[in-house]
């Protein structure tokens, strides 16, 4: 088992759990500290974070900056890939493509989600990433390519 399903499973049922959650992928991965995010469900085949509307992750116009809500699908398509890959299979991101369809303000909900994901064969495994307002809209999609592989066989 990953020490992400790991971490997820041991703390997402306490309280505070899923913000210490957050927090220590952040540690391990820094740049994600740049946006103000909680993971809020995580399973095989995808997740759920909120997005906080803060001032720090503006544009010129006040609203969620494009690269914020980027860093965001990344997250989450990180982190459900990590989740959901067999033992025996590595991934890395590989391309995106995004959409931003309207200006983003107030709390955003970011849902990813994955096919699942074979062991023992090489593959581009598309995560799909939408992020809404409050209202329901969608403000955002990307599609994020991952190539999941084979781990290479460890040597002595």
């Amino acid at each position: 088992m990953s020490a992400v399903k790991k971490l997820w499973q041991s703390l997402s049922s306490k309280p505070g759990g899923k913000w210490v959650f957050t927090k220590v992928i952040s540690m391990k991965a820094p740049y994600f500290t740049s946006i103000k995010a909680r993971f809020e469900r995580l399973e095989v085949g995808g997740a759920e974070i909120t997005l906080w509307d803060k001032r720090s992750m503006h544009n010129h116009i006040g609203t969620v900056h494009a690269i914020a809500m980027c860093n965001a699908a990344e997250l989450a398509a990180g982190i459900s890939a990590e989740y959901s890959v067999p033992s025996d299979v590595r991934w890395i991101p590989k391309g995106m493509s995004v959409k931003y369809l309207k200006p983003a303000k107030g709390l955003l909900k970011v849902v990813g989600s994955l096919p699942p994901i074979q062991s023992g064969v090489a593959a581009d495994v598309p995560v799909s990433v939408t992020i809404t307002d409050k209202q329901g809209d969608t403000v955002f999609t990307a599609e994020i390519t991952m190539y999941c592989s084979p781990k290479k066989p460890k040597t002595a």
